[in-house]
């Protein structure tokens, strides 16, 4: 998903108190509001796969996985993102009915329109939150993965996957095959989430 920015400028209570009542989603980042835009039905199915392994494999573990209507808060920049999906084993978060300050894993489902966005600056936000270990990117439009996680000397390491291999997310001691990801997921070339061309028509 892409964020469309509103140009008013408020607090941050004003913003809880607003996105509370609103029937649109809303990011923000430092007094700037951002509407969300929808999800393609690629999106909707890697994020509800995702979903569903991630949960099964925690039952009962002490941790919950929130899928994108749960805010996650970044104290140090001012910041309420929507994650795809985020993993918190932290049990000071149940404190918090709206959003979560201490996730463990955080997972962007990306399309072309957010690749650059979610890699750079978000990511950027994103590693400030001391207890997050990885920071996931998963392509909806081919079979490709890319794990961001927090070495021993605070440093990220990145490490890629693709078709036929096996997606590791250590922060949760999970493992899957990456088709895991991708069922019911119909691959195109065209894809919503540019500005199709005359060319696109032809057959």
């Amino acid at each position: 998903m892409i964020a469309l920015q509103d140009i008013n400028y408020i607090s941050a209570e004003e913003y809880m108190k607003r996105e509370h009542l609103s029937q649109t989603k809303h990011e923000y980042k430092q007094g700037y509001v951002y509407a969300m835009s929808g999800a393609s039905d690629s999106h909707n199915a890697v994020s509800g796969n995702l979903y569903i392994l991630i949960r099964n494999h925690l039952r009962a573990k002490g941790c919950r996985v929130y899928a994108s209507d749960m805010k996650v808060r970044i104290d140090k920049l001012d910041i309420y993102y929507y994650p795809d999906l985020m993993v918190t084993c932290d049990p000071e978060d149940t404190k918090y009915n709206y959003f979560k300050k201490s996730p463990c894993l955080i997972i962007e489902v990306q399309s072309p329109s957010t690749a650059n966005f979610d890699q750079n600056e978000k990511f950027e936000d994103y590693s400030q939150i001391e207890s997050l270990q990885e920071y996931v990117i998963v392509s909806q439009n081919r079979m490709n993965v890319k794990c961001f996680r927090r070495n021993s000397e605070n440093l990220w390491v990145q490490q890629s996957y693709k078709s036929g291999d096996r997606l590791e997310l250590k922060s949760i001691d999970l493992t899957t095959e990456i088709e895991n990801l991708y069922e019911d997921v119909v691959f195109s070339e065209i894809t919503t989430d540019r500005l199709l061309l005359p060319e696109d028509y032809q057959s």
